[in-house]
C-alpha cells in the first residue's frame, strides 16, 4: 500500500472532511504507540507502511511505559480531539494497518502491550470476527 491509498482509506473511514485530518491522526496515533513499543516491535510493525508513514513508529522515543488512558491522552492532544474521538481515531488506524501488515508484526506488537491496550484492537478483531462469519456463511 502506498501512502496516497494509506491515507485515503484512513480518510474514508474517519470521514473526515480534509486529508490533513487523517494525517493529523494517522501521525499522533503512530506517534503514540512507537513511544509505548519497544524498537524491534515498533520497526516490525511499521515494515509494510509506506515511508511517509512508518517514520511515526520507527522515529518515536520508544520504550515508555504507559497504560491506555495515558496512550488516548497524548493522541488526542497531538491530534487535537477529545479522547472519545481519539480513541475511535487510534482503533480504526489500527485496522488499516492490519489490512496490509502481516499478522504476525501485529500480534508481536499486540502482546508487548499490557491488556488494557486490548481496546485500541476492537476494530481489528470485529472485522476479523465479520471475516470468520462471513466464511462460514459462504460454506
Amino acid at each position: 500500500m502506498n501512502y496516497k491509498e494509506f491515507t485515503g482509506q484512513v480518510h474514508h473511514r474517519l470521514e473526515f472532511a480534509q486529508l490533513g485530518q487523517a494525517v493529523r491522526a494517522i501521525r499522533a496515533t503512530l506517534t503514540t504507540l512507537g513511544e509505548r513499543l519497544h524498537e524491534g516491535e515498533a520497526t516490525d510493525l511499521a515494515s509494510p507502511l509506506p515511508m511517509e508513514i512508518d517514520r511515526y513508529l520507527t522515529q518515536a522515543d520508544h520504550g515508555q511505559r504507559f497504560d491506555y488512558s495515558e496512550f488516548l491522552d497524548r493522541v488526542a492532544e497531538r491530534e487535537g480531539v477529545d479522547r472519545s474521538d481519539a480513541n475511535y481515531h487510534a482503533q480504526q488506524i489500527v485496522a488499516v494497518i492490519a489490512e496490509d501488515t502481516p499478522s504476525g508484526n501485529l500480534e508481536k506488537a499486540r502482546s508487548q502491550l499490557p491488556e488494557d491496550f486490548e481496546r485500541l484492537f476492537e476494530a481489528v478483531d470485529h472485522e476479523a470476527d465479520e471475516a470468520s462469519e462471513e466464511t462460514t456463511a459462504e460454506e
